[in-house]
């Protein structure tokens, strides 16, 4: 047996969010990168447990799309011209302009080492702290609240108190579909202990509903009333824990009156946040009641121009209640990154210094520089992420290095990004993919290492630091991040701080930095893993799973924080902020209407990058949809399944109108994931408006006043391929990834006149004699279906019609797998629906076991299932991750009905 096919093991952590779930990869054939994926049992996060994404890991690592060579000017080149190419640049540009003029963007999907090498290169010896990442855009709020109310950026509590909480507050966070892992806990604990209540607190009906007590779907942005409200009312039924607030904390006094005057009482709540008074009362009971209350907070509460103030209005709630640092307790803050934290740890960004040191203290900045040796320590805070790309449009940024992210899909106002990367004079891109939106502007591109390919470590959302470790030799000429920054920091003249030849040594000294001047007995600083300083090289390699702080000896981690009451502020009190309810910037008026609100879909992560290559991530929501609530489709004239233009001061882009009256009125939901790459018009982030933060520089992706309106082409259609083509000429293109074919979803202003002969032109290969063509036309009615089959198999099938009335995709794609079409399925192709006899699973329900609408219907009606449990038995739907349990309930409800 070669040793491409030998198969080994291989212990490692999912790229995908900040629950940081381990994986055991079995590596089947290494040289063919086949690999088998399953949830490792005994790491701390999952026990065992993946979700669709994670699980679909194996879809996602073959080499399609991926940067393999350095290149200038879209010119393959060696590495050593790309390195002095990009150094003498910057060298150059710092001479001309400045330390200031140059800027890094980079990516919570960095390993730890690659951000630390990027930090210390730009904040220590280029001279900026012009270093910026994307978990500006997710965790930036909950970073400034944790410092003002702790001191320090610490998340207190651990995944375990899910299972000892008597009360789960769930804020802006549809964790089912965005952090499943972590939902099927509180599920678990739930089934575990039926006396849990969990309350969800979202303006949507999400399918993190599904497990809910109560729903309070409060008007967009009010969150600072409903807890300040909380607070108040608190005080006022004499509910508050003087004796630990006397004793741990400062300010509560001012938080309370703050509270008071914005949030006097239950009505005064109710008609803030657009809530009935017996479901803010009922809410307001529990947690007086529940001593063991978490209340976890997620992008609903992060992303917006109050976002601080929101996340101190949680955290004054606990620490009036001295519900903090004792099991089932506390605020939690879950990101959405998977190493977003380690991003945090190690400064990445703009106004922070490594070791969760802080430039607001000149002592830090000195510390950093001593430890370093930095010959150019940076003495200011740099630009955060929407300021820093506003300053490249400006030109007082004039060269910016961006790493692992795709900012002019994900910023907000992000033709304007865009536009502002077009102009500028040196942008480098690193990144395991040659084609993004990003990377399409790039004068520099440099191939990294992908997941599969990376050594190094992440901290996911509980403090938890584990090892993500290769399963393949890095292709062509990728390299690690950490090891391209080195090399151009070596070409700038840094060698002697940068000598770094393993991912190994970059830790240990990341870890020694954790630990300089930060006195044991007395720590200053919350951060702390110099215990992990001394790791050699198969230590590091062996590395379990651990949280920290982990100094000394001890090595077993610190999964609870502040169990003490001792915090990290001057007199080591926790302070409570008051903190007032304010307007979003931008109120919908009669222009703009409509409050858009952006993000995750299940099955999708980011900008697709990754998962848009895996067929069964790609079929449960396959285009860019807006959620509407009825009230506003019918006041807008827009109907279910049509395409809908959605406008804003920003920009537009074209979406598919889902209505639902899980959406709230007055208020548009659109998924964050569809790039120009595989979409047109299909950005929403074209649309955000660029407000943020005044204290994170978080931008506002919740609120964005926008208007729909119905776009009515002259034809629409859909076109199944197994070969990647480029439609040029079509207003609406979705590229959608299948089981050995592609998706197209198409719709235009003007129909071709002939579209037979557009079919040929398009599908017809330089050899068409091969092939043989079937279709059928009827003009007058705009109709069309056309069929190429090649050697017995389909190998396109085009089919068109002047609205959306038109065949289901899922049967169609089935084909695509048949070596040889049968007669039966030659005579069911142009109808674009099986024939009697013939199996047709439906639209995708349960990704991770790819099971289908049609197949669950009809096991439910013939087997007579009634239950979830049922279903999974039967057919394993809903038995992994669980996320596709609210649809199976639908379906049940819907059988019952």
């Amino acid at each position: 047996m070669s040793a491409a096919a030998q198969t080994r093991t291989v212990r490692t952590t999912c790229p995908y969010c900040g629950v940081g779930c381990g994986v055991v990869a079995e590596v089947e054939n290494a040289e063919q990168r086949v690999i088998a994926v399953q949830g490792d049992p005994d790491h701390p996060a999952n026990f065992g447990r993946l979700c669709s994404k994670g699980s679909a890991l194996g879809e996602t690592v073959g080499l399609e799309k991926r940067l393999l060579h350095p290149e200038i000017c879209d010119r393959r080149v060696s590495w050593d011209d790309a390195l002095d190419h990009v150094a003498d640049r910057l060298g150059a540009i710092v001479a001309e302009h400045g330390p200031d003029s140059v800027a890094f963007y980079v990516s919570g999907q960095l390993l730890t080492e690659d951000y630390y090498v990027a930090n210390k290169l730009l904040k220590g010896f280029i001279g900026t702290a012009n270093i910026d990442t994307n978990s500006r855009l997710c965790m930036a709020s909950s970073v400034v609240g944790h410092k003002r109310a702790f001191g320090s950026d610490t998340v207190p509590g651990c995944y375990e108190d899910f299972d000892h909480a008597e009360l789960i507050v769930l804020v802006g966070s549809n964790t089912a579909w965005c952090h499943p892992i972590i939902f099927q806990r509180m599920r678990k604990a739930k089934e575990a202990n039926p006396d849990l209540k969990i309350v969800v607190i979202d303006p949507r009906r999400t399918a993190t509903c599904d497990i809910a007590d109560l729903h309070l779907a409060l008007r967009p942005g009010s969150d600072v009333s409903l807890f300040n409200g909380l607070l108040a009312w608190l005080a006022q039924q004499g509910l508050l824990d003087f004796e630990f607030m006397e004793s741990h904390t400062e300010g509560f006094g001012a938080a309370i009156r703050a509270a008071r005057e914005s949030a006097p009482g239950i009505p005064a709540v109710a008609a803030a946040c657009g809530l009935s008074e017996s479901d803010v009362s009922q809410f307001f009971a529990w947690f007086a009641k529940h001593n063991k209350t978490v209340s976890v907070y997620s992008q609903g509460v992060n992303q917006s121009s109050s976002g601080s103030d929101k996340v101190n209005s949680i955290i004054n709630c606990h620490l009036a209640t001295g519900r903090i640092g004792a099991p089932g307790m506390g605020p939690f803050s879950v990101t959405g990154q998977p190493n977003a934290m380690g991003g945090r740890e190690v400064g990445g960004l703009a106004n922070q210094l490594a070791a969760h040191m802080d430039y607001n203290d000149p002592a830090d900045i000195d510390r950093v520089g001593r430890f370093w040796n930095a010959s150019a320590m940076a003495d200011h805070e740099g630009l955060k992420a929407v300021d820093l790309f506003e300053a490249v449009l400006e030109e007082r940024v004039r060269a910016v290095w961006i790493m692992a992210t795709n900012p002019v899909v994900s910023l907000p106002d992000a033709d304007r990004v865009r536009a502002a990367l077009q102009a500028c004079e040196l942008v480098v891109v690193s990144d395991c993919i040659r084609e993004t939106d990003t990377a399409d502007l790039a004068h520099v591109r440099l191939p990294a290492s992908g997941w599969g390919e990376k050594d190094g470590t992440v901290t996911n959302s509980e403090r938890r630091i584990s090892r993500q470790r290769p399963l393949f030799a890095a292709p062509g000429e990728a390299r690690p991040d950490w090891w391209i920054m080195t090399q151009v920091a070596r070409r700038m003249g840094f060698a002697e701080a940068f000598s770094y030849e393993t991912p190994a040594a970059v830790f240990r000294e990341h870890a020694a930095l954790s630990g300089f001047e930060n006195d044991p007995d007395h720590r200053l600083r919350d951060f702390d893993i110099s215990g992990l300083s001394g790791l050699d090289e198969n230590a590091y390699d062996a590395l379990e799973p651990v949280q920290w702080p982990v100094t000394g000896d001890d090595t077993l981690g610190t999964p609870r924080m502040f169990e003490d009451h001792l915090y990290f502020t001057p007199n080591r009190r926790a302070r409570l902020l008051a903190v007032e309810p304010r307007d979003p910037v931008h109120a919908p008026d009669a222009e703009y209407p409509l409050v858009l609100n952006t993000g995750r879909i299940r099955d999708q992560w980011h900008t697709m990058t990754r998962t848009g290559l895996s067929p069964r991530l790609s079929a449960h929501i396959p285009e860019p949809f807006v959620a509407v609530h009825p009230q506003d489709a019918a006041r807008f004239a827009v109907s279910g399944g049509e395409l809908v233009r959605v406008r804003s001061r920003w920009g537009s882009m074209l979406a598919r109108a889902e209505i639902s009256d899980a959406q709230d009125r007055g208020s548009v939901f659109v998924p964050m994931h569809w790039t120009a790459q595989n979409s047109t018009l299909g950005r929403v982030g074209a649309l955000v408006n660029p407000v943020t933060d005044p204290v994170s520089g978080q931008p506002e992706s919740k609120h964005t006043p926008v208007i729909i309106e119905p776009w009515r082409p002259a034809w629409h259609g859909f076109l199944l391929t197994r070969r990647r083509l480029a439609i040029a000429d079509v207003e609406y293109c979705v590229e959608i990834t299948g089981d050995r074919f592609l998706r197209y979803e198409l719709a235009g202003d003007s129909a071709p006149a002939d579209w037979p002969r557009w079919a040929r032109k398009l599908l017809c290969d330089a050899e068409p004699g091969k092939a043989e063509w079937v279709d059928y036309s009827d003009t007058r009615a705009g109709r069309y279906r056309g069929a190429r089959i090649v050697g017995g198999a389909v190998e396109s099938c085009l089919f068109v019609a002047p609205d959306i009335g038109l065949p289901d995709r899922s049967w169609l794609g089935t084909l695509f797998s048949r070596d040889t079409l049968s007669d039966a399925e030659r005579m069911s192709l142009l109808a674009g629906k099986p024939g009697r006899g013939m199996e047709d699973a439906g639209p995708v329900v349960c990704a991770c076991f790819g099971v289908g609408r049609h197949t669950l219907e009809k096991a439910i009606a013939e087997q007579g299932l009634n239950s979830v449990e049922a279903i999974g038995s039967c057919l394993n739907a809903g038995t992994n991750c669980g996320s596709c349990i609210p649809e199976l309930r639908e379906l049940l409800a819907g059988r019952s009905g």
